[in-house]
């Protein structure tokens, strides 16, 4: 997966346009992930609907067939699992290559601290530059033994053959791969892990472990598991990425005369905070057909031209809207006043210092963008065109091609290759509903 690519693909935009269709988004990331992870540990057949073929995701069905779990598919978004139940995984032979996939990685490590053998965790430049001690020390505290660099990163060597036990994690910073990581190593402990965080974040592991049958413990604001209890193979249809569905939602607010009915979009409640804040901002958008799949919330989005206006976000939102924050900074830009963002220090550790790299170039765009250690302050104005980086940050790349809706001027957005590990086919949904968007590839 962290194979270098023989070649960079350039986005290159032509400035206008609108944004028209109705059309479904690929697969929820988070839900995707899950239900491999998931139906392997289960015993009998898990089959999936929706599955999100992305580099991401498809690093977490690679990492599982390595470990001995049959895995047909994925065919259309189609994959069937024969699961191997709670033990029944195999040692790979190497290492488990993770590309840039920091949801696998964390995860994973809470998963594998609980198995009879060894394993060695690696990804790209990208991932092995992404802090691990926020899941390596609280692991530590229940009996695993994880070994990584001296900055606490990537490659990690996780030793099997430990015995867990259950512990109660006041976690310092709201982050759901954190949970999730201590919840599934809590799947092998002795008694009961529980963990609470500061401020809610996607409870996707949550949902997910009951639909496979396995109980969930909830008191006040902890979340916990008792370690021995088996999972239940299930059927997975996997709603439409929220933060795939988010750069569509915001290029239709910020194109004139666009209107845009986005299918079966996940609206998890611990995840709708792109909606709130645009909401707040005067955004034209309709919630139809609300309904419930799989656990999981679902309604189609309608989504009209709009005039937003500068806030100040509500701290309350920003765990429920880390991932969409990219495509929020182009929203703020062309909205009216002052947008200021403050509580969100984690975009410094996503797969780029979103704050920075986005600063960075809403300024080259000439908006005026000053970044805060926790956020940053967006003055509204008239964005012109420009070359900007997206550093290999999927969410970067997609949420600059939309500022190119309301941009004077072409727009080029360099390193755009990792847009394929959450959204492989956006430039030509993007293109079909309205955005002229063209990709080059050059020689790294």
């Amino acid at each position: 997966m962290s194979e270098k690519k023989s070649q960079s693909q350039t986005f290159r935009l032509t400035p206008g346009g609108r944004l028209r269709g109705r059309f479904r988004v690929p697969g929820d990331k988070s839900v995707s992930h899950r239900s491999i992870m998931l139906g392997s540990l289960a015993e009998g057949e898990t089959r999936i609907s929706g599955f999100l073929e992305g580099a991401d995701a498809l690093a977490t069905l690679a990492a599982f067939r390595a470990m001995g779990v049959k895995i047909s598919g994925p065919d259309a978004g189609r994959v069937r699992i024969e699961g191997v139940g709670m033990r029944g995984l195999q040692a790979p032979t190497g290492a488990l290559d993770l590309g840039n996939s920091g949801t696998s990685m964390r995860l994973l490590c809470g998963l594998l601290a609980g198995q009879s053998f060894d394993s060695i965790l690696t990804g790209d430049t990208s991932l092995s530059s992404r802090p691990m001690r926020r899941v390596t020390e609280p692991l530590a505290t229940m009996g695993a033994l994880i070994h990584a660099t001296e900055a606490g990163t990537a490659p990690l060597l996780v030793h099997g053959g430990q015995s867990l036990h259950g512990i109660r994690y006041d976690m310092p910073v709201a982050s759901a791969q954190v949970k999730s990581c201590l919840l599934l190593a809590g799947l092998y402990a002795a008694g009961e892990t529980w963990v609470r965080e500061p401020a809610p974040t996607r409870d996707h592991t949550e949902r997910m472990l009951e639909g496979f049958g396995y109980p969930v413990l909830r008191d006040g604001g902890w979340v916990g598991v008792e370690g021995g209890h088996g999972l239940q193979a299930t059927d997975i249809d996997v709603p439409g990425d929220i933060s795939s569905a988010a750069f569509f939602i915001v290029g239709a607010c910020i194109a004139e005369d666009s209107e845009v009915i986005l299918e079966h979009v996940g609206i998890n409640p611990t995840r709708t905070g792109v909606l709130d804040i645009l909401s707040l901002m005067g955004a034209d958008i309709e919630i139809r057909n609300r309904r419930e799949v799989g656990g999981e919330p679902v309604a189609d989005l309608r989504v009209k031209s709009s005039h937003l206006r500068g806030i100040r976000i509500p701290e309350r939102l920003v765990p429920l809207a880390i991932d969409e924050f990219p495509v929020l900074f182009v929203a703020a830009a062309c909205a009216s006043g002052t947008t200021i963002l403050t509580g969100a220090e984690e975009l410094r550790v996503k797969e780029s210092d979103r704050i920075a790299v986005m600063a960075d170039g809403l300024r080259t765009l000439g908006i005026d963008a000053e970044p805060t250690p926790d956020g940053m302050v967006i003055n509204g104005g008239r964005l012109q065109g420009g070359a900007v980086q997206s550093l290999g940050d999927h969410r970067i790349a997609m949420a600059f091609s939309m500022a190119a809706l309301r941009a004077s001027g072409d727009i080029d957005i360099g390193d755009c290759n990792n847009v394929s590990t959450s959204f492989p086919d956006f430039p030509r949904l993007a293109r079909e509903s309205g955005l002229g968007i063209h990709v080059e590839q050059s020689p790294e």
